[in-house]
């Protein structure tokens, strides 16, 4: 029992580390190569913590080949935009200029239900608000409203909104966040400042945001 709870915790830290170095992405967002490559880790994994007669090594190794090929696979898919292509396709047009393209709806064998299904969950009812509709190589939906039904921005309203910048949470359940401070541009001192302003300690804070014009908002823990 106790080795079968050893060898799950060392390939679960093992699968997370070969995840981190494929990059962060969620499922829906991962490429043709590494859905299998992810698909590939779990099934392998799963072997030697089923059957604890198997040496570690044999997930082991496996898991770093495929890592390994998916980073070199990534690297020439950088460098060479054809090979790309072959491995992870090219997005399709299924709405051109306001027209649905029926061929291409064919080709991705997406029927008018999943066409409307994906507008609706982008927000858009009326197909007749769309320019251009296309579809990403990741399999996700990206368009295009017409002009007359895109919602207006500042430049076109001719009004100026500040820039506050993000708002980073800076203290999180009592924790100081250091990167947090230095994406807004500010300093711990600056943070006890503005606790010893209002009577605070750092472990009363449950959440404190803060922007780079020094604007904050606390939540205190509840007793």
């Amino acid at each position: 029992m106790t080795i079968s709870l050893i060898r799950t915790i060392l390939l679960y830290i093992i699968i997370i580390l070969a995840v981190r170095l494929m990059g962060k992405r969620q499922i829906s967002e991962l490429q043709t190569s590494e859905l299998v490559v992810t698909f590939l880790i779990s099934d392998i994994a799963a072997i030697p913590m089923q059957d604890t007669g198997q040496p570690l090594v044999s997930g082991f190794i496996p898991i770093a080949v495929l890592v390994c090929l998916e980073i070199i696979l990534s690297a020439i898919m950088l460098k060479n935009s054809k090979f790309r292509k072959f491995i992870c396709g090219k997005p399709i047009i299924v709405i051109n200029n306001g027209k649905i393209e029926q061929r291409e709806l064919k080709r991705l064998r997406m029927s008018t239900e999943d066409l409307f299904e994906q507008l609706r969950q982008l927000d858009v009812f009326n197909i007749q608000d769309i320019a251009y509709a296309i579809i990403e190589t990741n399999g996700k939906m990206s368009i295009l409203k017409k002009a007359k039904h895109q919602q207006p921005d500042a430049s076109a309203l001719g009004i100026t909104i500040p820039d506050h910048g993000i708002d980073a949470v800076v203290i999180s359940d009592g924790e100081i966040s250091d990167f947090s401070i230095s994406l807004c541009g500010l300093t711990k001192e600056w943070v006890y400042g503005i606790l010893e302003g209002k009577n605070l300690k750092l472990n009363d804070v449950f959440i404190m945001t803060a922007n780079k014009n020094r604007n904050y908002y606390i939540v205190k823990k509840e007793d």
